[in-house]
């Protein structure tokens, strides 16, 4: 997937927000949204397993989209958006906030 100049608009301002608000490593938490399907949550769950990431969901009220937060300690700003485009990359339909 190409990136926009939107997207990549959008990457430079949180890479910069990053180094000016956290000192890193640093813990950073990430939030989801897809519509609630097993396996678009469980490709999003596998892309954090084996780094210490604490991941909670949340079912919305009338069952169609799942939230899913994920607390995981992050080395820069760089890996930060790395796992942002490779969520988007892998997971069809996924909301990233």
């Amino acid at each position: 997937m190409s990136e926009t100049p939107n997207q990549d608009e959008f990457y430079k301002k949180l890479k910069t927000q990053l180094l000016d608000t956290t000192l890193w490593p640093s813990e950073y938490l990430y939030k989801f949204i897809v519509k609630t399907n097993p396996t678009e949550i469980k490709k999003i769950e596998g892309l954090f397993n084996n780094i210490g990431a604490v991941i909670s969901t949340k079912v919305s009220k009338n069952g169609k989209y799942t939230s899913i937060s994920i607390n995981v300690r992050m080395k820069n700003p760089d890996n930060v958006i790395a796992k942002y485009k490779e969520v988007a990359e892998k997971v069809e339909g996924v909301i990233s906030l």
